[in-house]
């Protein structure tokens, strides 16, 4: 998958990571079973989410970081329309991603190219694919797929203290492990994605605003009629 494309998706896919998981409410005991109630009771209640959104990539073989940053938007699936969410990238370069039910548009404006395809068929592709299959999962397919370990409390990079919990899948997947760091409300303010390679992607969400209205056409991307157009 190219690098762009791979690394679009492995945020939107945490974006929503932060959320979808909220739908672990499984039969937990002990401080899990609070922390995965709250989580819930703030996920039922989400109708928009916005926030500033960081990503850093680790590469473990180079030991090196490769930060972005940008804005995210996001509307949850309803009777009368499809899930979006939308990534605007304005560090190291300017990008824009953004899917609609199955359908996603990466916008590159520096090459003017477009790059259209569906989620449905990057479910294999490597992290990418992992992170976004949380997209489409029910409640009973996370209890089923994952086990969930308490860390214990823990101070996030802005100093937030956080919930800190582990999500290791029980089905041989792509990536090894996953965490969440959830706040007192059960707002998971970072997740982190552990490859099989031992290399990591955090998302880091700052600024979180919900249940804001956000119209719909800001999911549909605007780019020159005269965009190269090439199939994902």
């Amino acid at each position: 998958m190219n690098k762009f494309l791979r690394t679009g998706f492995i945020a939107l896919g945490l974006v929503l990571f932060l959320h979808v998981f909220a739908a672990i409410n499984a039969n937990a005991q002990g401080p899990l079973k609070p922390i995965l109630d709250r989580m819930d009771q703030y996920n039922k209640a989400l109708s928009s989410f916005q926030s500033n959104v960081t990503m850093v990539k680790w590469d473990s073989t180079l030991n090196a970081n490769d930060t972005s940053e940008g804005m995210a938007r996001y509307i949850p699936k309803t009777a009368k329309r499809p899930m979006a969410v939308r990534v605007d990238w304005t560090k190291p370069a300017v990008e824009q991603m953004s899917v609609i039910g199955d359908q996603y548009e990466l916008y590159r404006p520096r090459l003017n190219q477009v790059i259209k395809g569906k989620v449905s068929k990057t479910k294999s592709s490597g992290v990418a694919g992992g992170a976004l299959s949380f997209m489409s999962m029910s409640k009973a397919e996370l209890q089923a797929n994952y086990t969930v370990r308490y860390l214990g409390q823990e101070a996030i990079s802005n100093g937030t203290q956080t919930w800190h919990l582990e999500l290791t899948p029980k089905n041989p997947t792509s990536y090894k492990s996953a965490e969440l760091w959830v706040n007192g409300d059960g707002l998971p303010l970072q997740a982190k994605v552990v490859e099989k390679n031992s290399d990591t992607t955090t998302v880091l969400l700052q600024n979180v605003q919900t249940n804001v209205t956000i119209k719909t056409d800001i999911f549909k991307l605007d780019y020159p009629k005269n965009a190269k157009i090439v199939n994902g």
